[in-house]
């Protein structure tokens, strides 16, 4: 009888280990996009870094590869391998706010709105994402992009330390004094470098916002764009908001008569209870179908598309970094805009001018501060039958639009790359960052990612 590769893992880690043939191994191994089918040898709940520590060295010894899955929402199904071990973090998801300082630790498997009610009941945020059920780990090792990124800056760059589990199994902290190449690299560089379960972060003073989305017929899309890429470029850092093409969720709160209508909009937030000009501004262009801005609280609007968008549905990613649009490109907008596939199907321009462009582009791992936008294309149905036409539509589209892009596009907006497209993603950064990767992982074995090599 053949020994299974990871014999001996349930002794190894104190937390739970989930096999191949397990009876809630069909559940442990489900990704959010359920477009990527993978099986793993294992998945390991590990509880603390000793956990990480023994789990990594467990499957090094085997010759396992391994994936490493806080919320498991990555695009391209990064959170898993086949045949390989599976780090999983949700057991480590403690999150402690310090109001005095206005700092919160997060451990890498808590999620987004968990952060968000944490922090909200002091009156503070972090800026990180749209989506409350995605992981901060991912999210953040990426990049993060969100609703508060004009005013308050990427995920990254509020980030002040990390606690990483490396290749070898030791456990460093990493800041801008110490292991500061490591620090460096991990503000953008993705999973490359180890596994990381303590996020240290700055928090910002936002409780209440003034949120929702301004929607407008699918025929006003060309003069609505055309505006937006003048007015939100020039506005205060405190007021966001991202282009859309959408269809109208068929539920409350959306009028019936509107349910799976094809529109554009802009789904604005302003971090504020005061009467903003530049909201009110912005509220009175053209004719709209709904206006549905309202004061909400940051954990509630953090997390208003996740009925939307429950685990289990079918997507298809791509993602460009755009710094201008031109008429030439407001005409594929709109042709590919008309045309989604499916209700769930969407793009989003997400603004990441204002402070995130404060920052040097070698400052961090992300290269694109001189970026206006962060485009995401998802092609989204729950049936897989569908899978093929989501796929066909999001890589036309992003093929179709990319000579009006900076010809590449955020880490974490992408199914799985290899090669140049990946050190595409990371720019002129991508040399350092693999003279870094060769430092704290030479053997690549982090290789579950959008991979950078070490250098030779």
């Amino acid at each position: 009888m053949a020994i299974s590769s990871v014999e001996g893992l349930a002794g190894a880690v104190k937390g739970r280990v989930v096999e191949r043939g397990d009876s809630g191994y069909e559940e442990a191994r489900a990704l959010y996009n359920a477009m990527i089918d993978k099986h793993p040898a294992a998945v390991a709940y590990c509880t603390d870094e000793a956990d990480v520590s023994a789990a990594i060295q467990f499957a090094r010894d085997r010759g396992l590869r391994i994936a490493v899955r806080g919320g498991g929402h990555n695009g391209a199904g990064l959170g898993s391998v086949d045949d390989g071990l599976v780090i999983d973090l949700s057991s480590m998801n403690k999150i402690t706010v310090d109001p005095a300082a206005r700092m919160v630790r997060v451990q890498g498997g808590a999620l987004l709105r968990d952060v968000d009610v944490a922090t909200h009941e002091h009156g503070l945020a972090v800026p990180a994402g749209i989506i409350g059920t995605t992981g901060v780990g991912g999210l953040t090792l990426g990049g993060g992009v969100g609703h508060l990124s004009r005013g308050c800056g990427l995920t990254i760059d509020n980030l002040v330390a990390a606690r990483v589990v490396l290749a070898d199994g030791s456990i460093v902290d990493a800041d801008a004094d110490q292991e500061s190449d490591l620090f460096w690299a991990i503000r953008g560089g993705g999973g490359n470098f180890g596994v990381v379960t303590t996020f240290s972060f700055r928090a910002h003073p936002v409780s209440i916002v003034q949120a929702g989305p301004v929607l407008y017929d699918l025929a006003d899309a060309a003069d609505v764009l055309r505006w937006y890429r003048e007015f939100l470029p020039a506005q205060p850092g405190p007021l966001t908001g991202f282009f859309a093409f959408l269809s109208i969720p068929p539920g409350p709160p959306f009028p019936e008569e509107l349910h799976l209508r094809k529109v554009c909009g802009i789904v604005w937030c302003y971090a504020g209870e005061d009467d903003s000009p530049a909201l009110r501004e912005a509220r009175s262009f053209g004719n709209p179908l709904l206006d549905g801005i309202a004061p909400v609280p940051m954990p509630a609007w953090n997390s208003a598309f996740d009925p939307v968008y429950p685990a289990g549905d079918q997507w298809y990613w791509r993602g460009e970094f755009v710094k201008e649009i031109p008429d030439a490109a407001v005409e594929k907008h709109v042709e590919f805009g008309e045309a989604m596939p499916t209700w769930k199907s969407t793009m989003h321009l997400y603004p990441i001018d204002g402070a995130p462009s404060q920052i040097g582009s070698d400052e961090t791992a992300w290269a694109y501060r001189d970026a206006v936008w962060a485009q995401v294309i998802a092609g989204v149905d729950p049936d897989p039958a569908n899978a093929d036409v989501l796929r066909s539509w999001a890589t036309a589209y992003s093929d179709a639009i990319r000579p009006h892009t900076l010809g590449t596009g955020y880490v974490n907006f992408q199914m799985q790359q290899e090669g140049e497209r990946v050190k595409a993603m990371y720019g002129k950064n991508y040399d350092r960052l693999a003279r870094i990767k060769a430092h704290y992982d030479a053997d690549n074995t982090f290789s579950v990612n959008q991979n950078i090599k070490p250098a030779a």
